[in-house]
Formats: C-alpha cells, sequence, structure tokens
C-alpha cells in the first residue's frame, strides 16, 4: 500500500512543474489515454473544481483503466489519498469517492468510506446514500441493494428520495426479479414519492426482455395514465422490443414517436437498420444508415458494428472494410468480435492489405489489453511482415 501510494505521490509531484490544465481539458485527455499512469499524471495537472462532474468523470475513467489492468492497490491509493483533501468534508467530493469504488468493483471500501463521514465531518444525506446503492449496483451486488436500502436508510437516518427508490428498482430488475420491482412502484406511490419515467422504462426494459410483453404493455399504459413525460428512451425500449415483428413495425412506432413531438435518435434508426437486415432486405437497411444526416443523426460505434457484422454475414467483405473506414474517421469503432469477423473474411477473400490496413489502425486506437488480442489474431492468420516476425523474434530471444 505504502508503495503504491508513493507511487501515486510521485506522479503529482513531476507534473507540478508541467503547465496546469482546466479540469475540463483533463476529462477530454483522459478520455483518449488508455495508460493508467499517464491519465493519472493528467489528472493530477489538473486546476479548478475537482468536485466538478468533468472532475468526477476523469476521476472514474482512471479507476476504469487501472481496474482493467488488475491494479487494485493503486485504486485503492488513489482514492484514498483524496481524504486528505479538506474538500473530503462536502458531500458530494465524498460520493465521487464512493462511486469511484463502486467503478473498480470494491464494494467494501464503499461501505467503508461512507461509514467514515461521521470521523471525515461529512454530512450525510440522499446524496451520500444514493452513491453507496449505486457502487452495489456496479459491483454488480445487485441482491444487497435491497438489505442496504432498508438497513442504511435506518441506521442513518437517511430518506430515500426518487433516486433511491429508481436505484433500487434497478437492482431487482438487474437481479432479474421485475415482479419486485412493480411492488416497489407501488411502494413510491404510496409514500407520495415521483414515479419518474426513467423509473418506469427500467421496468418497462426488464418485461421486456424476459418476453414478459402483456405486462410491459401495462406498465405503458399506467405511463401514459400517469400523465409521465414519455422521452425518446422510453420509446426506444419499446421500438427495440419490436424489432422481430418487422421493419413495418418499427416505422409504425418511430413515426408514433414523431406524433408525440419526439425526435427518434440514432438508436431508434438502428433498430429499423436491424430490423431490415433480420428481414434479408440488405438495401433497406443500407439506405436507413446512408439517410442518418438527413433525419438529424450521426452513426454511432453500434451503427458500425450492426452494419458490419450483416454484411460480413452476406460476405460483403470489401463492402464491410469501406464501413470500418468510416467508423475509424469519425472515432466510432464497433467491438473486437465485430472487427475479428471482418478481418478473418478479408483474409478468406484475399484481401490481405485491407486485413493489414484495418489491423494497424486498430492497434492505434485501443487499449492494451486489445492491443494484445489483435497481435495474436495477426500471429494466427499469419499477418505479420518479415520484418515484423523477426523483431519479436529478437525480443524474445
Amino acid at each position: 500500500m505504502a508503495s503504491t501510494l508513493r507511487h501515486v505521490r510521485h506522479l503529482c509531484t513531476t507534473t507540478a512543474t508541467t503547465k496546469k490544465i482546466s479540469v475540463s481539458q483533463a476529462k477530454s485527455k483522459i478520455s483518449t489515454e488508455h495508460d493508467p499512469d499517464k491519465a493519472l499524471a493528467i489528472y493530477s495537472s489538473a486546476s479548478g473544481n475537482v468536485s466538478s462532474p468533468a472532475s468526477r468523470y476523469a476521476q472514474g475513467l482512471i479507476v476504469r483503466r487501472l481496474a482493467k489492468s488488475h491494479r487494485f492497490a493503486d485504486i485503492e491509493s488513489f482514492i484514498e489519498s483524496h481524504k486528505s483533501d479538506p474538500k473530503i468534508k462536502q458531500e458530494l467530493f465524498l460520493s465521487s469517492l464512493i462511486r469511484s469504488y463502486g467503478v473498480a468493483g470494491m464494494f467494501d471500501q464503499a461501505l467503508k468510506t461512507y461509514r467514515q463521514m461521521d470521523q471525515l465531518g461529512t454530512p450525510r444525506s440522499s446524496i451520500s446514500f444514493n452513491a453507496l446503492l449505486s457502487a452495489c449496483i456496479e459491483s454488480k451486488l445487485y441482491n444487497k441493494v435491497p438489505v442496504l436500502f432498508n438497513e442504511i436508510s435506518e441506521e442513518y437516518r437517511v430518506l430515500p428520495d426518487k433516486v433511491s427508490y429508481g436505484i433500487l428498482i434497478k437492482s431487482y430488475c438487474e437481479d432479474g426479479k421485475p415482479e419486485k420491482a412493480i411492488e416497489v412502484l407501488g411502494e413510491m406511490e404510496k409514500n407520495k414519492v415521483e414515479v419518474t419515467t426513467i423509473v418506469c422504462t427500467t421496468v418497462l426494459n426488464c418485461l421486456y426482455s424476459k418476453g414478459r410483453n402483456k405486462e410491459a404493455e401495462k406498465i405503458w399504459d399506467e405511463m401514459v395514465k400517469r400523465g409521465c413525460e414519455l422521452d425518446a428512451v422510453a420509446y426506444n425500449v419499446k421500438i427495440g422490443n419490436a424489432v422481430n415483428q418487422g421493419p413495418e413495425r418499427v416505422k409504425e412506432l418511430i413515426e408514433e414517436m414523431g406524433n408525440f413531438g419526439l425526435k427518434p435518435d440514432t438508436i431508434s434508426y438502428n433498430y429499423l437498420m436491424t430490423s431490415y437486415f433480420m428481414s434479408g432486405m440488405m438495401e433497406e437497411a443500407e439506405k436507413v444508415y446512408e439517410g442518418l444526416v438527413g433525419y438529424g443523426c450521426k452513426a454511432n460505434a453500434a451503427t458500425f458494428r450492426t452494419l458490419i457484422f450483416h454484411l460480413c454475414k452476406s460476405q460483403e467483405y470489401e463492402k464491410g472494410y469501406k464501413i470500418f473506414k468510416e467508423s475509424a474517421r469519425v472515432q466510432r469503432i464497433p467491438d473486437f468480435n465485430t472487427l475479428k469477423y471482418l478481418v478473418e473474411g478479408l483474409v478468406e477473400k484475399k484481401k490481405i492489405k485491407e486485413a493489414k490496413g484495418l489491423i494497424r489502425t486498430v492497434k492505434k486506437k485501443v487499449p492494451p489489453n486489445l492491443f494484445n488480442a489483435w497481435k495474436k489474431v495477426e500471429e494466427n492468420l499469419c499477418l505479420r511482415s518479415n520484418e515484423e516476425e523477426k523483431e519479436v523474434k529478437e525480443a524474445t530471444a
């Protein structure tokens, strides 16, 4: 612990003489820096409000980078070093530390931090309570959330708010217990806590995913009846469930969205594109992609993933490669498995130059763990040049 804490302090010291940057600039740099040590150095050079949303986001990114490398001792040193900051008396500041422990799946430390609040002189409210519940969700301890909800609120006399209930409902849904989530909706009404669209959408999504469509439609009708302000997220859950019902049904729901004064987004059109692909209507699916700009939308990573996957499925690897190049241009590169599928297809079609080009591009943009995975793909498909093979042999000799 002592050595890792010295490591964190060393990074802070070494950057102390460098030019200070704003918190928002640090956030932007950290989002594209996958080396956790370099990310730490950037974070320590930031000046400004360390309790701001941008700072909390940057902090979470660093923890994620360290967690991917299984550097949990460094995570603890990084988070614990913040407890000596005078801002620890601010509940928002301390709550960000609790959430960060949750991001790393280190719930015991999150709970310990929450229990230290009296000792640290930090006031408690639903803000830190919700941070603790969120940390429990992030740690995937879904069945522990209901226990915490009751025990912590009683022990520390914290009054749960609509966010607290929303996290409780999410825990039941993640645990595959939508009936319990529905019970909580009733409890919220009884306690005169606002039942939000977000909360209802969580239950809706869970019911649809379990094929309990009638119950989901009942929740939808209740949302309309209650006067919940329906949004694109709620509609997209409904549209996502309709993908298997064919593109006409998806188009019908997208039109319904428009009639409600809601603007269909990229997710809505991704579902329409998927539905066309599933119905074997390749040209129509591609037209949806080509028309995104006209709809006022931008393709995201899921758009490119869907396109490339289905093009590969139809053995249209060259077209898939063109789509990949576009995804790289706009920095919305799809996941490893989809691109691996494309590389294998390109090699099968003797498009070696394209396969090598894809891997070369991706290796410049992916975190270290995926960099190694791509090196293995190169080896398996014999895509390394003679010079690269020679370098590897010399390095391992």
